[in-house]
C-alpha cells in the first residue's frame, strides 16, 4: 500500500501551475453542466484538438439537454460522424431523456444520481460533479493514474479496480475548498501536457517534480505499471464501392455489436463469398487501394473494390442508395471507411 500522505504536497504547486499554463478550451470557459458532460463524452478516446469543432457544432445544433433528448437519431449520428464509438452519443441521448423526464431537464447535483445515468462511469461522473458543481469528486482516468503512480513511485497495476479506487479515495481528501473544478482539471492537464502518455515526460516543466518519486528515481517512464495489452484480432475485409445513377450503395449494420445500426460501405470477410449483391449486372470489380482501421479489440485490413451498375437495381431491406447530398447532410458513415470517402464523393459529384 503506497503512502498517500505524499500527495498532500500536490494541491498548491499544481493549482499555481494550472493558473499559468492551462489551455483555453470552450467547455472550460463556460462550464455549464451540459457543456462539461458533452465535452467529457466526446473526449473519451479522442484528442482535445479533434474534439473542439465537433463540440461547437453539436452545441450549435442541440444547445440544450431538452433539444438533445428530442433529436432524431440520424441527426445525432451525423453530428457525431468521425468521432467513432457511436454508443457514446446514443447513451448521451438516453441519459438526456432521463434527465428531462426525472430531473426537470437539468443534471442532478448529486454524484450517485449522475453516475446512474446511461454511459456515465465513475470518471465522467467525477468530472461533471467537480467541474460543473464544485464537488470534491475525483475524476481518475489514465492521465491521473499516470501522474499519481509516478508521484507515489507506486508500481501497483493501475488496471486493477482496487488501485483506481485507492487513488480516488486519496484524492478526494485533497480537494481545496472552492477549487474542486480547477483541481480536477489541473490533474488532467498535467497528465495530458507534461506527464505524457506516449513519450518522455517533461519533468523539468512539472510543478510536482519536487515531490515526485518517479522523477527522483531517474526513470519516471518505468511507471505506471500495467500488463501488456491483448493482441487485437485481425480481420481481412473486402470493401465494395458500388455506384449507379442513384448514388452509392450502403448497407445498415446489425442493431447490436460493432458500429451498431450505422450505414456502411458493404464489406465482406475475405473468407466469405464475394459481394452479396454481385449478380445485379455490375461491372468487373476494380481494386482501388487498401486501408486499415483499428478498433479497440479488432483491426480491419481492408481492400477496396469499385463496381458500377448502368441503372439502380432494387435492394432488399437494410440496403439503400445514397446520393451526394444525403451522404454529406444526413448519413453518418463510420470513420472506419474514411480512406474510401474521397473516392465515394468524387464518384457522386
Amino acid at each position: 500500500m503506497p503512502d498517500f500522505t505524499q500527495l498532500n504536497a500536490i494541491p498548491q504547486p499544481l493549482l499555481a501551475w494550472y493558473e499559468q499554463n492551462r489551455r483555453i478550451l470552450p467547455w472550460r470557459e463556460d462550464p455549464q453542466p451540459y457543456h462539461v458532460w458533452l465535452s467529457e463524452m466526446m473526449l473519451q478516446q479522442t484528442r482535445v484538438d479533434a474534439v473542439i469543432p465537433y463540440y461547437l457544432r453539436f452545441l450549435q445544433a442541440l444547445p440544450t439537454i431538452a433539444s438533445l433528448a428530442e433529436a432524431p437519431e440520424e441527426q445525432l449520428l451525423k453530428l457525431w460522424e468521425g468521432l467513432g464509438y457511436y454508443s457514446r452519443v446514443r447513451n448521451l441521448q438516453r441519459a438526456a431523456q432521463i434527465v428531462v423526464r426525472e430531473h426537470g431537464g437539468a443534471l442532478p447535483r448529486d454524484y450517485e444520481q449522475v453516475l446512474a445515468l446511461p454511459g456515465i462511469g465513475e470518471y465522467t461522473a467525477g468530472a461533471i460533479c467537480s467541474i460543473a458543481f464544485g464537488l470534491p469528486t475525483p475524476a481518475v482516468d489514465g492521465n491521473v493514474l499516470r501522474v499519481i503512480s509516478r508521484v507515489l513511485g507506486d508500481a501497483s497495476d493501475i488496471t486493477r479496480p482496487q488501485v483506481k479506487a485507492g487513488y480516488r479515495q486519496a484524492l478526494a481528501g485533497l480537494y481545496p475548498a472552492g477549487r474542486a473544478g480547477d483541481f480536477t482539471q489541473a490533474l488532467m492537464e498535467l497528465g495530458a501536457t507534461v506527464c505524457l502518455p506516449n513519450g518522455a515526460p517533461k519533468c523539468l516543466l512539472c510543478p510536482l517534480r519536487g515531490c515526485c518519486a518517479g522523477y527522483a528515481s531517474g526513470d519516471p517512464m518505468a511507471l505506471p505499471h500495467k500488463p501488456p495489452k491483448k493482441q487485437r484480432r485481425v480481420e481481412r475485409r473486402q470493401v465494395w464501392l458500388v455506384f449507379s445513377p442513384a448514388g452509392v450503395l450502403l448497407h445498415r449494420r446489425p442493431d447490436k455489436g460493432l458500429l451498431a445500426g450505422l450505414w456502411e460501405l458493404p464489406n465482406t470477410l475475405k473468407e466469405e463469398e464475394p459481394f452479396p449483391l454481385a449478380k445485379r449486372g455490375l461491372s468487373e470489380p476494380e481494386p482501388v487501394g487498401a486501408a486499415r482501421h483499428i478498433f479497440t479489440h479488432v483491426q480491419w485490413e481492408m481492400q477496396g473494390f469499385l463496381c458500377t451498375a448502368p441503372r439502380p437495381f432494387p435492394v432488399p431491406e437494410g440496403w439503400r442508395w445514397a446520393n451526394l447530398e444525403e451522404l454529406e447532410e444526413e448519413i453518418a458513415l463510420p470513420s472506419a471507411f474514411s480512406a474510401f470517402r474521397p473516392l465515394v464523393l468524387e464518384h457522386l459529384q
